[in-house]
């Protein structure tokens, strides 16, 4: 032998195969595709209202809006449930009705039964005790101005 190791063939790199796409292609045009959703609800009273729904329904004041040092506007917050009230300036008319034909629906990991039992004992009025039906557990009530929630839970 002559002392030298003998050549060894350099490892070899793998293939570079083309990969699947799996994206699909978006049907043009797009359809819309929101994130969050938040509503805006009109009040009678904006006390009256910002206190049920921070004494009675459980949510935060994250910023209040006045002009000439009268309250005109709140941005409430709910774990990721954001709602504003604002002061209705009366000129649709204050007696008209508000909030028929639809509801919102807030889902919750929380027990519904414990949220449906700390707002009675916080003076609030529920439209539907918690029930059970299409796979959720649900109860119903209405803010001060006749706006209609829904308070969800998957069961």
């Amino acid at each position: 032998m002559s002392g030298k190791s003998p050549k060894r063939a350099a490892p070899k790199k793998p293939a570079t195969a083309k990969k699947a796409s799996t994206t699909k292609k978006r049907t043009q045009p797009e359809s819309f595709r929101g994130r969050t959703l938040s509503a805006s609800l009109t009040a009678n009273d904006i006390h009256k209202s910002l206190a049920w729904y921070t004494n009675v329904l459980g949510f935060t004041v994250v910023e209040k809006y006045e002009r000439d040092e009268k309250l005109q506007f709140v941005s409430l917050k709910a774990g990721a449930v954001e709602l504003g009230l604002g002061q209705d300036d009366g000129a649709k008319g204050l007696n008209r009705i508000k909030g028929e034909g639809f509801s919102f629906r807030i889902t919750t990991a929380q027990n519904v039964d414990e949220i449906a039992q700390r707002i009675k004992t916080a003076g609030g009025t529920l439209e539907s005790e918690p029930t059970d039906a299409y796979g959720t557990r649900a109860f119903t009530l209405r803010d001060p101005d006749g706006f209609k929630l829904v308070i969800s839970s998957e069961r």
